[in-house]
């Protein structure tokens, strides 16, 4: 039997305008509302009919990009690599700016403009979110994603376990007798993944060697006093190696390098994660683990115009390698 417009508009205890409205993605709805006739469509598998609204029949030729900010150095490459990605493709990108709070309707937004497919990088994104995309057939790929696994969802990732191996088995070349990792919180996936490639790489080559864990909110401020304590604390002689899960919290370890009266890379040696612009920038520059920022970008879009085309998303994780990049801080 054909479900109705109107026996899910009465399963979700709204009008017939309203769940159409919903449906379309359009009209002034509050989130719980759209939540609400979202589900009960699911529940009763309603199928709507392209010809009502919202999503068109033949997709736009636009591609989202979902973050949850455009103002720093990472989204910066994630857009230039998409953009290009999605230019060489014949596809516009679009921008969209993912704010936490549960009044934001960013899958409605991307609903309505008929959109191919959506990355979203650096997003957890929730249940209901995800089931407003594929109600309306638009495919996800997350790009760099927090937990190991989200809703089988495709993804793009790097090599963050070699790149933390990578970073322990250089600062040991370089002479550090001491080691040291700053981690982030929350514990993200590809933060525990670059930390145990860390000790791995440690147990491997100096297997009676332990580093002292420390951790801070992904910023550079709080790794700063995360470290401070250690870098006072070294006795003299020693050669303290530090690495540091991304590339901001690095820059904290040159400012308690400072506020300790210790030299980079004299006393600390520094390795970060990810290579942005500013690494260069530090005094002495940065000895880091470059994450393919652009290229890992430009994958994800070019998995969505293949799926576009009637391909089909990669049920296994897209992975593009790192590869560490020796400057003066080691």
């Amino acid at each position: 039997m054909r479900v109705t417009l109107a026996s899910v508009a009465a399963e979700a205890g709204v009008s017939v305008a309203t769940a159409s409205r919903a449906l379309s993605g359009r009209g002034d709805l509050s989130p719980g509302t759209r939540r609400r006739v979202l589900a009960a469509a699911r529940r009763m598998g309603y199928r709507r009919d392209p010809s009502g609204g919202g999503r068109p029949a033949a997709s736009a030729r636009l591609i989202d990009l979902v973050l949850s900010g455009f103002h720093n150095p990472y989204s910066d490459e994630v857009t230039a690599g998409a953009r290009s990605a999605a230019a060489a493709a014949g596809y516009d990108l679009v921008l969209t700016e993912e704010r936490d709070s549960p009044d934001d309707d960013w899958p409605m937004r991307i609903r309505r403009r008929g959109s191919a497919g959506v990355v979203l990088g650096l997003v957890s994104p929730t249940a209901s979110q995800l089931a407003a995309l594929a109600d309306a057939e638009i495919p996800v790929i997350l790009l760099d994603p927090r937990a190991e696994s989200l809703h089988g969802l495709a993804s793009v990732r790097t090599t963050d376990h070699e790149g933390g191996r990578a970073a322990a088995a250089h600062l040991i070349s370089r002479g550090a007798t001491r080691f040291a990792v700053v981690r982030g919180t929350p514990a993200y996936r590809f933060g525990r993944a670059r930390h145990e490639g860390f000790r791995a790489g440690l147990h491997t080559l100096s297997p009676d060697t332990e580093a002292t864990v420390v951790s801070g909110d992904w910023g550079a401020a709080s790794a700063r006093e995360a470290v401070l304590p250690l870098l006072r604390a070294l006795p003299p002689g020693e050669r303290l190696g530090v690495f540091a899960c991304t590339d901001e919290m690095a820059a904290g370890v040159y400012g308690a390098a400072a506020a300790a009266g210790r030299r980079i890379p004299d006393d600390v040696l520094v390795v970060g994660f990810d290579d942005l612009r500013g690494a260069r920038w530090l005094t002495p520059p940065l000895t880091t683990v470059r994450q393919p920022i652009r290229e890992m970008a430009a994958a994800a879009v070019d998995a969505l115009a293949e799926a576009a085309d009637g391909g089909a998303l990669p049920d296994e994780p897209i992975v593009r390698p790192t590869r560490l990049v020796p400057r003066g801080s080691s």
